[in-house]
């Protein structure tokens, strides 16, 4: 409780500094939670904060008591409900804790409707009170500027990114989790998945990916899926798209080496040398959903060993999981639905993917036998027999046409150089994310398109370069996602 307590006062300190020294508020609750609540009012108050606490119940015993007891001795003002309450212009959350369930009693309730109407930012311990952490329901809660956590964010606060603010989470001397348990993928990871390209690399050592779509109309999202392919490392970019896209595709993309055929049936020989050559193929991005399609991606399937599997081609293979899941036996296959394909591929799953998509995307990785990522908020990747992972970075200008073809041409480049498919997966999403935070900051999230994010790449893989995967992992810090 101690760490705790002295964790948020550094959070005030740091966050608000010489503004907080005009008056913080503190609301605790009768639990630990409370407890770490008085803490960080008496460690605030012996750094020189005016401090003041109120409560929505009495700690009456253990050791959010002491914590109280101890913190009243050292001179912190309690003031009492119906007081009035003094001048603040930060306030501290520590009514409910992780655990706290449903809708808040009417004494917390009270609180706070009164932390509402003072329009100060709010440090929230755990989480604002009035979240469920386990669903990310909000029951009332005062959104917090930031949230200070323990041992590791929890559902709730990676589905209620508006709630909760900025995450960070704390060191309170916790022993690692299992192995087995769901992790959260960090840029420091990510970073340590890339290995250097070797001295001696040339374009057939850096990854052949091939991307099937293109389609009249639709040429936009092979023509990203390229660029991102690229962007990402690759040594050789082939596009088969149907003939009448090749003119488009050959002179907006000189580096793509452009290739045509009809995308139903059966493929010719040509396109399943393509195919078979390459080390990885991206099958989906504005292929069309004539008749035929099913056909086509099947047999392509049947010829390729590593894809990602996107787009329209989700919709061509919506009505043969069963035979997907025996290529995925022999076969490294990544599957990239949003929440509206993944419902159309898994009808039958219980699980809401918008709601809990952890065990959405755990579904669909066991009844397809392949890597699923779930888009969303957050992004969670699931692969058979593999603990859960999850990724938390991006913000709302990826909620453009467009971005998921981004996406897939990254996974397809790391599979390429490669990575097992969960981890391209993962490595592919962060690095998405963390392109888009980097457009976002650029040209504003409200404004960035698909290819600034794509632009952005370079800016990720020099951060990464940067970054030391034998530092602390802790305190880790999830900024909320910028929305402007």
């Amino acid at each position: 409780m101690e760490r705790a307590g002295r964790a948020v006062a550094d959070v005030v300190d740091e966050r608000f500094g010489a503004v907080a020294r005009r008056g913080v508020l503190v609301a605790c609750g009768s639990g630990n939670n409370g407890g770490d609540g008085w803490v960080a009012a008496q460690r605030l108050r012996e750094r020189g904060y005016p401090v003041a606490v109120v409560e929505s119940a009495r700690a009456l015993e253990g050791i959010a008591a002491a914590a109280r007891g101890t913190a009243l001795a050292a001179g912190v003002l309690l003031i009492s409900e119906n007081e009035p309450w003094p001048d603040a212009v930060v306030a501290v959350d520590a009514m409910l804790g992780a655990g706290a369930t449903g809708v808040p009693r009417d004494d917390v309730a009270a609180l706070l409707h009164r932390l509402r109407a003072l329009a100060v930012p709010v440090v929230a311990v755990d989480a604002p009170s009035g979240l469920d952490l386990a669903t990310g329901i909000d029951h009332g809660a005062a959104p917090a500027a930031v949230s200070v956590t323990f041992g590791g964010p929890r559902r709730g606060h990676l589905m209620a990114r508006d709630i909760v603010g900025d995450i960070v989470v704390a060191d309170l001397g916790m022993p690692p989790a299992p192995d087995d348990w769901p992790t959260l993928v960090t840029s420091r990871w990510a970073a340590a998945q890339l290995a250097p390209l070797p001295a001696r690399s040339h374009k057939g050592t850096r990854g052949r990916v091939v991307i099937v779509g293109g389609a009249p109309s639709m040429t936009g999202a092979a023509r990203l899926a390229a660029r991102a392919a690229f962007g990402a490392g690759a040594g050789l970019v082939h596009a088969i798209v149907p003939p009448a896209s090749l003119q488009v595709l050959r002179t907006a993309e000189p580096d793509v080496q452009v290739h045509g055929a009809e995308l139903d049936g059966g493929p010719d020989p040509t396109v399943f040398g393509l195919v078979r050559e390459a080390d990885t193929m991206v099958i989906g991005p504005g292929m069309g959903r004539e008749p035929g399609r099913t056909e086509f991606c099947l047999a392509l399937i049947d010829a390729s060993s590593t894809m990602v599997i996107d787009a329209d081609a989700l919709h061509a293979l919506r009505d043969v999981i069963g035979q997907l899941q025996q290529f995925a036996r022999s076969r490294h296959i990544v599957l990239t639905p949003h929440i509206g394909e993944f419902r159309m591929l898994f009808p039958d799953s219980l699980a809401d993917p918008e709601h809990d998509p952890w065990a959405a995307a755990s579904y669909g990785a066991e009844r397809s036998g392949c890597t699923v990522l779930l888009k969303g908020v957050p992004s969670v990747v699931a692969a058979p027999g593999v603990a859960l992972r999850t990724v938390a970075v991006g913000n709302p200008g990826l909620a453009t046409g467009g971005s998921g073809d981004v996406l897939s041409g990254i996974i397809g480049t790391l599979l390429a150089q490669g990575l097992v498919s969960i981890d391209a997966a993962c490595v592919a999403a962060q690095a998405h994310g963390d392109a888009a935070d980097h457009a976002a900051r650029r040209y504003s999230a409200r404004a960035m398109r698909p290819m600034d994010v794509v632009a952005a790449l370079p800016d990720v893989w020099r951060g990464w370069a940067r970054l030391d995967p034998a530092s602390p992992v802790l305190p880790l810090l999830l900024p909320r996602p910028q929305s402007t």
